[in-house]
């Protein structure tokens, strides 16, 4: 979710709010971030609404899927990985290749359909579509924060709870997933 991204993407500033919630969600849970930005020497950093603190690492990259050594790396060292949770731009570029990438390793993927878009509605939908028919779970933030704590008794609960009140924007991606 870089700055040159901005202008093009759609629905843009409702996935950069749900995007902000997750890594919210992230930090209250302890779980470990992962983000790689495209080039950005072309096309920007991370956009400065989207809060990076304690992010495990902070990587650019060339190539559409994120799934590079220092990555691999660092999941490694994270014990027992056994399933990821993606979000971002471009859904049908770098995620679908990241995703496809990750459950070509054994790894279960969850694609955040709220905080994911593309240029194009019809590249997003047909990408989401495909990851569906692969085995990938397409599901929402709330869904994801939700299926972290699991339990109403989980000592982080009311912390997500205060986090997932107010729902994540319901903007034009609804109708095109």
């Amino acid at each position: 979710m870089q700055e040159r991204f901005r202008p093009a993407i759609k629905y843009f500033g409702d996935i950069i709010s749900v995007g902000q919630r997750l890594l919210q969600g992230a930090r209250m849970l302890g779980i470990p971030v992962i983000v790689t930005e495209q080039y950005p020497k072309g096309l920007g950093s991370t956009v400065q609404e989207i809060d990076l603190t304690g992010v495990k690492l902070v990587l650019p990259k060339t190539k559409f899927s994120m799934v590079l050594p220092e990555v691999e790396a660092a999941l490694a060292e994270i014990p027992g990985v056994r399933s990821v949770v993606l979000f971002g731009v471009e859904t049908h570029v770098c995620i679908q290749q990241t995703a496809l990438e990750l459950v070509g390793r054994g790894i279960e993927v969850h694609i955040v359909a709220d905080a994911t878009s593309s240029r194009s509605m019809m590249d997003r939908m047909f990408a989401l579509e495909r990851l569906a028919r692969t085995g990938i779970i397409v599901t929402t933030s709330e869904a994801v924060l939700l299926q972290l704590v699991a339990d109403k008794d989980h000592p982080k609960f009311k912390e997500i709870q205060n986090l997932i009140k107010a729902s994540a924007p319901e903007s034009g991606l609804l109708s095109k997933v």
